[in-house]
């Protein structure tokens, strides 16, 4: 058993759900291996389950963390794989700790799954459902997980920890949009503090056309109204592009603060490299270079083709079937007269749309198997793209259709108010509600079971339900769609461009949008922390410090609304539908085409990197470039005279 740091406690972050151990020899083997590396145990007995909690001491981690090679930042600034026995020379936390909760959790995973059967003969387990044949070579969690004997692994919460950000974070609502980036990063991994960073950030910036709109909304200003609309529209694009492009020098600042968190995923983890001997450069043949040329090529241009074919299916079928379906609903909603008749078809169009977004994301995730993405991320972001043009289609044909086809601006208001206010305050109270619920609901069923097991025992109803086994029973923090690829992030980005491309679409349909947006994100803020820290489990982390594709989307919602609040311009003022073009509608053209100007031309204005960013990177690559020299030139020189030495002889 391995030794704990002076200053260390024992913190038990990760669970393993077991049937019972009485009789299972499968699960005391499990036990027995765990403590051989060196782990860290406490066996807990639950209501229905048992749990085996586990903790690592810094030096078993240390190892685990040698062998996957990770490569983390140095005192002087240089990345290098880690090495246990170097481990001083390794930046640590801001809280002490040597490695990141990513680190640490893949640490875990890499301990618990490389238990194999290193005997050459099969080894016969004993369980409740029989024999269990443990195969040479065969991870033993694997094995146990596949007949059900494990039930679980899962990552626990720290209360202490917990608690803390429950008092300075999720309770905080004097706060406004501040929130304790760098303890929330060091409790659940760098993408959900940057999903929280970038929240808090577009909340903050939207104040401005909030109050904006506020303004051109509740003010009559007389013989100037006609051009308060274009000004809204003008100052609108800026500060959108403006926002980003700040964003991406913020998303920077956070990544280069962010690397001594974790600086790589081992999902994408290469082999470590090691400089090459002059010997073995000269050995390399110039035909074997120019046939891996050619491999990767091929290779490069049939990943794209697959690429190219399942977008244009997804993209198929959203003009073959979920178009018309739409347009349908939306024209429907127009003639009919009787508000009860529109209550009832939209009860209807709810139910299906939600289950036709349902089997195009079950159809997208088959998709993306055939794919053949390089690594995780690179899935995550095609998912991302399919499912958003599902969503796009179902969130927004219906609006075009009133705003553009029937120009019934008073419908559109209508609509925008429904799915601004009571969508999204319906979809927060599902949100926060139903994790709870089904937490509820599961652990009545556990203890229901379990008093029919023991008839009532008098023992059972002194006994409570263990900490490790309510985090257990909450639910995982998944997505609705795309489970196994992406997080539980993916419905809050999700939310978040829906909420986006439905505010600047329709701004001057509906400029009081964005107050609405405002009250909505600052309680969203709070909202999904609380959801994070006391009604899920605690998620499993993801080294990424960017919000990937989302941004590649939100870009393009910027385009669209120019083109949208440019024709909503054009129904405003052409009131008699001639689509002519008189001076006031050519102006709307012209000013279309600056809005485009300004749009790409603002992107260069800002640099997207801070300038003290760039001289970590130029005194980084200066200094490895130093050093990789160096090693070089030794090899090259001890090769040399490796060689003198040998004719000497």
């Amino acid at each position: 058993m391995g030794v704990l740091d002076e200053n260390e406690e024992v913190i038990f972050e990760i669970a393993v759900a077991v049937t019972k151990l009485e009789g299972n020899s499968c699960v005391e083997v499990l036990v027995e291996k765990l403590r051989r590396r060196g782990l860290i145990l406490e066996i807990v007995v639950g209501v229905q389950n048992e749990f085996i909690k586990l903790a690592a001491p810094l030096m078993i981690l240390g190892k685990a963390a040698a062998e996957l090679k990770f490569r983390k930042i140095t005192r002087i600034g240089l990345v290098f794989p880690f090495e246990w026995d170097e481990a001083e020379a390794f930046v640590r936390l801001p809280d002490g700790r040597l490695f990141s909760w990513s680190e640490r959790y893949c640490c875990y995973n890499h301990i618990l799954y490389g238990i194999v059967n290193e005997d050459a003969s099969v080894k016969v387990l004993n369980s409740d459902s029989g024999e269990i044949e443990w195969k040479p070579g065969e991870s033993l969690i694997c094995v146990l997980e596949k007949r059900g004997v494990v039930k679980e692994v899962f990552p626990l919460h720290d209360e202490k920890k917990r608690k803390q950000l429950l008092r300075i974070w999720a309770m905080n609502w004097l706060g406004f949009t501040s929130q304790p980036i760098d303890d929330i990063c060091l409790y659940y991994g760098m993408r959900i503090a940057t999903y929280f960073e970038f929240l808090g950030m577009y909340t903050k910036w939207m104040l401005f056309p909030a109050a904006l709109g506020l303004v051109v909304h509740l003010i009559d200003l007389g013989s100037l109204q006609l051009l308060v609309l274009p000004f809204f529209f003008i100052c609108l694009i800026s500060w959108s592009v403006l926002f980003f492009q700040f964003w991406k020098r913020k998303n920077s600042a956070l990544s280069a603060r962010f690397q001594i968190y974790h600086l790589a995923d081992p999902r994408l983890q290469t082999e470590n490299r090691s400089f090459p001997s002059r010997a073995g450069l000269m050995k390399k043949q110039i035909f074997d270079r120019m046939n891996e040329k050619a491999n990767f090529q091929r290779q490069e241009w049939l990943n794209w083709m697959r690429r190219l074919r399942n977008d244009f299916i997804i993209i198929m079928s959203i003009i073959c079937l979920q178009l018309p379906f739409e347009l349908a609903y939306a024209h429907l909603f127009e003639v009919l007269q009787w508000d009860i008749l529109k209550f009832f078809l939209t009860g209807v169009y709810l139910f299906t749309i939600q289950y036709l977004t349902r089997m195009g994301g079950k159809i997208s995730v088959n998709l993306i198997k055939y794919e053949n993405n390089e690594n995780i991320e690179n899935r995550a972001n095609s998912l991302v793209y399919k499912v958003f043009g599902l969503y796009f289609m179902q969130s927004y044909i219906g609006i075009f259709y009133h705003a553009l086809i029937h120009r019934n601006i008073k419908t559109l208001r209508q609509v925008l108010v429904q799915r601004l206010i009571i969508s999204e305050v319906i979809e927060n109270l599902l949100e926060n509600s139903i994790p709870c619920l089904s937490y509820s609901f599961k652990k009545f069923r556990a203890i229901r079971m379990k008093k029919k097991l023991e008839a009532g025992s008098s023992m059972l109803k002194v006994r409570s339900i263990p900490r490790v086994e309510k985090d257990y029973l909450k639910p995982a923090y998944a997505p609705s769609i795309g489970q196994g690829i992406e997080d539980g992030l993916f419905n809050d980005f999700l939310e978040l461009v829906l909420q986006f491309g439905m505010i600047m679409m329709f701004a001057c349909a509906y400029p009081l949008a964005f107050a609405f947006a405002v009250l909505n994100n600052l309680t969203e803020i709070r909202a999904d922390a609380l959801k994070l820290l006391t009604m899920m489990r605690r998620p499993v982390p993801r080294a990424e410090a960017t919000i990937g594709a989302w941004l590649n989307i939100f870009q393009f919602l910027i385009v669209i609304s120019i083109c949208t609040n440019s024709a909503l311009l054009v129904c405003l003022y052409d009131q008699e539908g001639t689509w002519s073009l008189s001076p006031g509608l050519a102006v709307i053209l012209v000013l279309e085409h600056l809005l485009l100007f300004i749009k790409f031309g603002f992107s260069r204005l800002v640099p997207e990197e801070p300038a003290w960013v760039k001289g970590i990177h130029r005194k980084n690559a200066t200094q490895a470039e130093e050093m990789c020299s160096r090693q070089l030139l030794r090899s090259i020189y001890g090769h040399e005279v490796l060689e003198e030495m040998k004719k000497d002889k």
